[in-house]
């Protein structure tokens, strides 16, 4: 004889399609029963869309986020014998910074668990971008994991299927319901994984602009200030930074020449930005992870944080040496006129930039690793008739034209002295304790 349910999901789409909240049994029952596939797809379309209409309370976003943390595992590094600190972005356009950050605070002796993901859209994603190396494994065991935090410090790697399996299911329904953008659901999400990842802390980059996932520094702000409260409620050391995303990050856009430009940065130069904004978020992983004055510039400049990085690429299968990969055709778009470089918009770049084949449109889609954008002008930069602004990669000459059509007008050059695209600093704030 079946078990009787706790619950109705109707009720609870209704008191939440009306504006009221939902309790701690009912949000528990909630997630178990749609992760053993009691309650139907269709219903739980419906609760997404009531959330992302009415909301929820703070202590309604905690309890979703116990819940899908309770779905699955949770890994405990306690064993290792040092601290764990961690890194999430919700994403950019040329946001590589994963790269060059994970063996940056690994070399100081803490021990960095960075599981991410892959890129959808015209957002990027960091195991993409490292499958550029031959021979590179982004699906590692539990062990696997530990082992190489033991021995090289950090590592980059997909999450496992165990960790908070109701966020996958959810997650995959958002994507094609249309509330992708809800923040008690995008907390909730992060939230479930990072805690279940088993960091004792956790610095968020979270974007605001064109290019961001949230668009308003104001829904940001709000996203960060929810993450770093659960993340605190959960017993991990939290704190977020909100940075700009109006221009694209670096001078890469795309999976290999994303790596290229992240080596750069290990071997202590690269873009000014790239750099500015991996020695910000490595400060702040050490600070949370009790490790203070950290000098992080010498070692992004003396090499120590580049030989992490060649060890963690070496355990995981691939050659640090191994040539990128470089896509058989290319196309130049040169200025039209003297002048300076006032704006570039950081979405339509990004679209491009997926265009061409850096990113998938579905998750089972491949990517071309090959294909992207090199900018060789920011704004703000003076720039003379027929110099290259930026070049398209692809392997089909076939995908310029719409990649073409993404920048259409996404880019202007102006007379010297005219108003430069202000996206504001970099780093516009701290949220944390």
């Amino acid at each position: 004889m079946n078990a009787v349910e706790a619950f109705d999901a109707v009720d609870l789409i209704r008191t939440k399609r009306d504006r009221g909240e939902l309790s701690t049994d009912q949000i528990d029952w909630l997630v178990d029963a749609y992760t053993r596939g009691y309650v139907a797809d269709e219903q739980m379309s419906a609760m997404a869309m009531a959330i992302f209409l009415n909301g929820m309370s703070r202590r309604e976003i905690r309890d979703m986020t116990m819940a899908m943390l309770a779905s699955g595992e949770r890994l405990d590094f306690s064993a290792l014998g040092k601290p764990t600190t961690d890194k999430h972005s919700t994403g950019g356009v040329g946001d590589k910074i994963t790269l060059p950050l994970m063996p940056l605070v690994a070399s100081f002796g803490v021990a960095v668990p960075q599981l991410s993901g892959r890129g959808l859209g015209h957002t990027g994603g960091t195991l993409d971008k490292l499958e550029s190396f031959p021979g590179w494994r982004a699906e590692l065991s539990n062990e696997e994991v530990f082992a190489q935090l033991r021995d090289v410090g950090g590592v980059i790697c997909a999450a496992g299927a165990g960790l908070a399996p109701a966020d996958k299911k959810l997650y995959a329904l958002r994507d094609i319901t249309g509330t992708v953008e809800a923040i008690p659901l995008i907390a909730s999400s992060i939230m479930s994984k990072k805690i279940a990842e088993g960091t004792g802390a956790l610095v968020l980059d979270v974007k605001f602009g064109s290019g961001a996932f949230l668009k308003d520094i104001e829904r940001s702000r709000e996203l960060a200030r929810t993450m770093v409260e659960l993340g605190e409620d959960a017993g991990v050391a939290t704190s977020a930074l909100l940075t700009n995303m109006n221009v694209p990050l670096g001078l890469t856009i795309g999976n290999a020449n994303e790596v290229r430009e992240s080596v750069e940065v290990l071997a202590g130069g690269g873009p000014a930005d790239v750099r500015e904004l991996t020695i910000a978020l490595a400060r702040e992983m050490l600070e949370l992870a009790g490790v203070a004055d950290a000098d992080v510039e010498r070692a992004l400049d003396d090499g120590r944080a580049m030989d992490t990085w060649r060890a963690s690429i070496r355990a995981q299968g691939g050659d640090p040496d191994a040539p990128m990969p470089v896509a058989k055709e290319q196309h130049v778009v040169t200025a039209d006129r003297d002048g300076v470089l006032l704006r570039q918009d950081a979405l339509s770049f990004g679209i491009a930039a997926w265009r061409l084949g850096a990113g998938r449109a579905r998750k089972e889609d491949p990517v071309q690793h090959a294909a992207g954008i090199d900018l060789h002008a920011k704004p703000g930069d003076e720039v003379r008739a027929g110099q290259p602004l930026f070049t398209l990669h692809a392997d089909q000459p076939a995908r310029f034209a719409r990649a073409l059509e993404s920048v259409e007008g996404a880019w202007e050059i102006g007379d010297a002295g005219a108003a430069v695209q202000d996206g504001g600093p970099l780093i516009a704030e701290r949220i944390g304790r």
